[in-house]
């Protein structure tokens, strides 16, 4: 077993697929995606990397990780599931994968920036596969959770991912374009991870993005097109004392600069990860 880890590892670092989504080096996507080959159970054990393979299942190893460097599938949608704050959702090319950190901020239930046992109602903005929504709704127990897509498609993701981790009665789907659904609703904090990529940066990506849906990473010319609605309308749906938490990811840089007369507080990830900005109701609403 150690010995098929070791070759496949090699095989994906000569091959010089991207990593970056869910893994960040050729040891960890191996292992990823020779577990799910051989279908063995999680978490790992000691017996497993002295098991003896047979050639049926190296066969089987050998030509999932042959699609991952021949067809650049991120390796997430080959095994068909990602993890986010803990938790296990099921993922394909309807949805991003996810690989925010958020999900650090998240199982903190945002403390210190809000009291999460205050914390009552949560809006996702941009849900994808419903890993925000339900990891909200895992760390703030005394929540309900509104998470909104766009995509039609996302939504059918993220009901299973709902239905799988038993939250349907506190995590409600809505398609609707940013908060155009949501009439007069109020909220403690509005979370997103909305669409930031530019149109030169989107043409640059590596292949494996070319996998994920367009909508999810796309956000007009400079990237800011999905940010600028939800600065510009999300202080009419937040609670007082409430917050706004928003990942920009590279986009930080042109955020600072079109939006310099607010005051944003930066956020720092033990994990690693940036670009995620918070405000406060009230400093929305002076801006």
């Amino acid at each position: 077993m150690r010995a098929l880890l070791s070759a496949s590892a090699r095989r994906l670092a000569r091959a010089q697929v991207f990593f970056g989504h869910g893994t960040d080096n050729a040891a960890d996507e191996a292992a990823a995606l020779v577990w799910h080959a051989l279908r063995l159970p999680y978490p790992a054990t000691a017996e497993s990397y002295v098991r003896r393979v047979g050639v049926r299942e190296r066969r089987a190893v050998q030509a999932l990780i042959a699609r991952r460097i021949e067809e650049r599938i991120p390796a997430a949608y080959l095994i068909g599931r990602a993890r986010f704050a803990g938790l296990v959702f099921q993922v394909d090319p309807r949805v991003l994968i996810p690989r925010s950190p958020l999900a650090e901020l998240i199982e903190r239930g945002f403390a210190p920036w809000i009291d999460p046992e205050r914390v009552r109602r949560v809006l996702d903005v941009g849900t994808g596969s419903g890993c925000i929504a339900i990891a909200c709704a895992r760390a703030l127990p005394r929540a309900r959770i509104d998470a909104l897509d766009v995509s039609a498609q996302a939504l059918e993701v993220a009901h299973i991912n709902v239905r799988r981790h038993r939250l349907g009665e506190r995590v409600r789907l809505l398609k609707s374009d940013h908060f155009g659904a949501l009439g007069k609703r109020s909220y403690d904090i509005i979370v997103s991870n909305p669409p930031y990529v530019g149109a030169r940066e989107l043409g640059a990506l590596p292949e494996e993005y070319r996998h994920e849906p367009r909508v999810a990473l796309a956000s007009g010319r400079g990237g800011l097109e999905s940010i600028r609605i939800i600065l510009r309308d999300a202080a009419r749906h937040l609670r007082p004392r409430g917050i706004l938490v928003v990942e920009t990811g590279n986009t930080e840089v042109a955020v600072r600069r079109a939006f310099a007369r607010l005051p944003f507080t930066w956020l720092h990830f033990e994990r690693g990860g940036g670009g995620v900005f918070l405000l406060t109701a009230e400093q929305l609403n002076a801006g």
